[in-house]
């Protein structure tokens, strides 16, 4: 009997989040569908992510929550397959979940149920799934389709597949499965590659403000932070290493080796206007009391060693305005330099990758080699935090699927 030319009509390489919703969708349309992970389980980052409780996405999705070199380039997919069309799924599986704060959707409980509804979602598909499977090399076949080399616990193999659907993901969290090889096979395959950096991260930091961070750590509080022209408004957190929480993680996508950051640790209070009513209604009250209706006894402690700490025991009567003016300038707009970020250990994407130049943002296919897909975070698009990256994987994962 003769090989058929084909072992698949799909090999999807990576069962995350958007390799699944692709090996689904393409399943249901009667696909012939391989799922190979190099891990030994599927949806590791999928368990992991909020907390274990998986932001799987956002009530308000629109193409400025996304970072691309295009910044239009997601907006077919996002239109084609939105954050309605993954929650009347979460519906149907009767998944507990919760929105917070920005309108961000957690799983109430776990995200075990989601990885488990996508898991499912494809048995009903038909989708085989592999774990354990490393890919070596892919090689384009006369007959139009690929070439795999494989190798699943310590047994060489070769596949062959019509469509190949790169979800490899990005260098982000290397501990689950984070991997260059997307980007490798994007250039075996001629298409660029935008640089890419660790984004979603926390900041570190070698010079005073080092040992500051140490002492406060675990301290959080709402701020605004902002950077070359880009700003949020959210908690930051203080670490052994540096800053960390929403706040410092959004910005450290536009954040470059170099810039300041400026923090606002009093938002929506003029401190300058305060602190000198303050100095008429409480002359007799020290800075720093005052300054703890507002902000903790130990985070007042280490700003008043940098900015007052000749006036410790100085009388707000006694404190010139000028000096006051000074001080509120900086609670509003405290500069800070960072040595640099956390990099990949722990950053929760990369920014940059494939680029959306040379794949249609209708398919995902790319535009030179017939049957290659790039989806997910792969690709150059990037979300803010709040579930955006999760809708990016349901979105281009699906619209792969349709065309796969």
């Amino acid at each position: 009997m003769p090989q058929p030319a084909f072992d698949f009509d799909v090999i999807v390489l990576g069962a995350g989040a958007s390799g699944l919703m692709c090996a689904a969708t393409a399943g249901q349309r009667g696909r012939r569908v391989l799922v190979i992970e190099r891990a030994n389980r599927i949806g590791k980052k999928i368990l992991m992510s909020g907390g274990g409780r998986c932001n799987f996405t956002n009530y308000s999705v629109e193409a400025d929550n996304f970072i691309s070199a295009n910044p239009h380039f997601c907006k077919s997919a996002l239109k084609r397959y939105n954050q309605w069309d993954f929650i009347s799924m979460v519906g149907r599986y009767a998944i507990d979940y919760e929105e917070r704060k920005h309108q961000q959707l957690f799983c109430r409980d776990s995200a075990k149920p989601i990885l488990d509804m996508l898991e499912n979602e494809c048995l009903q598909a038909g989708v085989e799934i592999r774990t354990h499977c490393e890919l070596s090399t892919v090689a384009r076949a006369e007959d139009g389709g690929f070439v795999l080399s494989v190798e699943q616990q310590g047994r060489p193999g070769t596949l062959r597949c019509q469509s190949l659907v790169v979800a490899t993901g990005g260098l982000s969290i290397p501990t689950l499965g984070g991997s260059g090889i997307g980007y490798q096979l994007a250039e075996q395959f001629g298409l660029k590659l935008v640089p890419r950096h660790a984004g979603l991260v926390p900041f570190t930091f070698s010079d005073q403000l080092k040992p500051i961070c140490e002492r406060l750590a675990g301290l959080a509080l709402d701020v605004e932070v902002s950077c070359n022209g880009q700003h949020f408004s959210e908690a930051m957190l203080f670490t052994h290493r540096g800053l960390s929480g929403p706040a410092m993680l959004q910005i450290s996508n536009y954040w470059q080796a170099g810039d300041t950051l400026s923090i606002d640790l009093l938002p929506g209070l003029d401190a300058t206007a305060w602190l000198l009513e303050e100095k008429q209604q409480q002359p007799r009250s020290r800075l720093k009391t005052r300054l703890t209706i507002h902000l903790a006894k130990s985070l007042v402690a280490e700003l008043q060693a940098l900015w007052w700490s000749a006036d410790d025991d100085t009388a707000l009567a006694e404190m010139p305005d000028r000096q006051l003016r000074e001080i509120g300038a900086q609670l509003n707009s405290w500069q800070l330099k960072p040595s640099g970020t956390e990099g990949y250990r722990t950053a929760e994407v990369t920014l940059g990758g494939v680029s959306t130049d040379d794949v249609s943002s209708k398919t995902m296919e790319a535009k030179h080699c017939p049957g290659l897909f790039f989806i997910g975070e792969v690709l150059d698009v990037s979300g803010h935090l709040g579930g955006f990256n999760f809708q990016w994987a349901w979105s281009s994962g699906y619209t792969a699927g349709q065309f796969a």
